[in-house]
């Protein structure tokens, strides 16, 4: 009997002494290795699986100054009106977040995108509708001027510049819908306008073959809303648009968005 005791004592405290000792591995783990830890659901970042389930939207709209609004004098611009639409669709509350600069060009958008504010905005969208380009091409109507050479050379920059501007947004966020608007051309009643038009039809159709690089990525035609009585949709600065002019490009937009009865997109 006293064999077996002893031989049974001294199996409990082997025992005893392996799990104190896995224990003290698991406390040196926890106190040096929790960094390599994967994080915990309330940790992660926002996606969109996390982001559908919020009680608002989240719309950010970046670019120049037509997604500002220039020239629509009740300020709406085209994102107001497409917000419209939405909300026909929809109760859920919708949060719009307007970036966009007066003047902006490509490179312009691209050093806006650097600024960690701006990526942080960005990851949280569940929308991103965008304008950019106009400036890179019409520069203040300069490009009537330039030679087939100078627009081609504009062209190009423009288009490295929009890949590298779709790369990082999509590096912020990798499931926002990404309307990226089309240009339409506001000298169409002049007496060059084939050439205009032929000039706005090539850059649109550069852009569209960009954006077909990335998933959920949309190009949106304006073209053909200008395209007669071009003047009744203009702002008295015969460049941008007026009311008329936003409302169609954002009824134009929110036709392809579709939102099911939770609001979701």
């Amino acid at each position: 009997m006293r064999r077996s005791t002893v031989a049974l004592l001294i199996a409990v405290a082997a025992l005893s002494g392996v799990l104190w000792l896995g224990g003290l591995a698991l406390a040196v783990q926890d106190q040096f290795f929790s960094a390599a830890k994967p994080p915990t659901k309330e940790q992660r970042p926002p996606t969109a699986e996390t982001r559908q389930h919020d009680e608002k939207m989240d719309i950010v709209a970046l670019g120049d100054s037509l997604t500002r609004g220039t020239g629509d004098e009740s300020g709406k611009g085209y994102v107001g009106y497409m917000v419209d639409e939405l909300r026909r669709q929809t109760d859920k509350p919708i949060r719009v977040t307007n970036l966009a600069i007066r003047g902006l060009r490509s490179d312009g958008l691209l050093r806006q995108l650097g600024q960690p504010e701006i990526q942080r905005q960005v990851a949280m969208a569940d929308l991103i509708v965008m304008t950019i380009g106009g400036n890179d091409l019409f520069q203040g109507g300069e490009a009537l001027k330039l030679d087939r050479k100078q627009l081609n050379e504009a062209k190009r920059r423009y288009v490295a510049n929009l890949d590298r501007i779709f790369a990082a947004l999509r590096r912020f966020n990798s499931e926002a819908v990404i309307f990226a608007i089309g240009l339409y051309n506001p000298f169409g009643d002049l007496d060059d306008a084939k050439w205009t038009s032929a000039v706005v039809r090539d850059w649109n159709f550069a852009s569209a073959e960009v954006a077909a690089r990335y998933p959920n990525i949309v190009a949106v035609p304006t073209f053909d809303l200008f395209a007669l009585h071009v003047n009744d949709y203009l702002y008295s600065d015969h460049f941008h648009p007026n009311a008329a002019g936003y409302k169609r490009i954002g009824e134009r937009v929110a036709s392809l968005i579709t939102l099911t009865e939770e609001g979701e997109q």
